[in-house]
């Protein structure tokens, strides 16, 4: 499953918002090119001068969203869960503290001396899908959830490709996958997909 827009809220649009920076509103359903997208936000936080402490704490005021810790109860239950994310580990850590730690595979900032955020370091381009076929590779089946644009290589790859929270745009664009607007369509989405025959 994706993280932001799916379990907390856009970490980049909260931060926006904290620092008054209209410009870091802008995400992946905005800018499909994450190396472009990340490019433009650390510009602009270079721009002016915010260092990852003033990110830190801002993070540290965010929580999941509503129904979000029990839901991920829920599945955690029932099926090994793993959230797949293109956001930071230096960024995830308090949320992932909020929805007693999860399996998480992101990302990693490279920070500087000076409290600066320098550069990114991607696991590999495409990680979602490349994750999500491993597991295929290792017997599984995989139902993948996400919200935008650089979820559809996973949701494509996955068993069952899931929307949650998508916007319209993206639903109309990808209709072969079903659309939930909460956790209990979700849930029984998920139910659904884990009972149907192997293919």
């Amino acid at each position: 499953m994706d993280l932001e827009g799916c379990l907390v809220p856009e970490i980049w649009i909260r931060l926006a918002a904290q620092t008054g920076i209209d410009e870091l509103k802008v995400t992946t359903r905005d800018i499909k090119d994450y190396d472009e997208l990340m490019s433009y936000r650390l510009g602009i936080l270079d721009k002016h001068k915010i260092g990852m402490t003033q990110l830190r704490t801002a993070i540290e005021s965010i929580g999941p969203l509503e129904g979000a810790l029990e839901y991920t109860q829920w599945v955690r239950e029932r099926f090994p869960f793993i959230i797949l994310s293109d956001t930071f580990y230096e960024f995830a850590d308090p949320l992932m503290k909020q929805l007693e730690r999860p399996t998480l595979l992101c990302h990693q900032l490279e920070i500087d001396a000076n409290d600066r955020i320098v550069g990114y370091h991607l696991r590999t381009v495409d990680g979602k899908a490349h994750a999500v076929r491993s597991l295929q590779d290792n017997g599984f089946r995989v139902i993948s959830i996400g919200d935008s644009y650089n979820d559809v290589t996973m949701l494509k790859q996955a068993d069952q490709g899931i929307l949650f929270h998508a916007p319209d745009n993206v639903i109309e664009e990808f209709p072969q996958f079903p659309a939930c607007t909460n956790y209990e369509e979700l849930k029984a989405q998920i139910s659904k997909a884990a009972q149907a025959p192997q293919s």
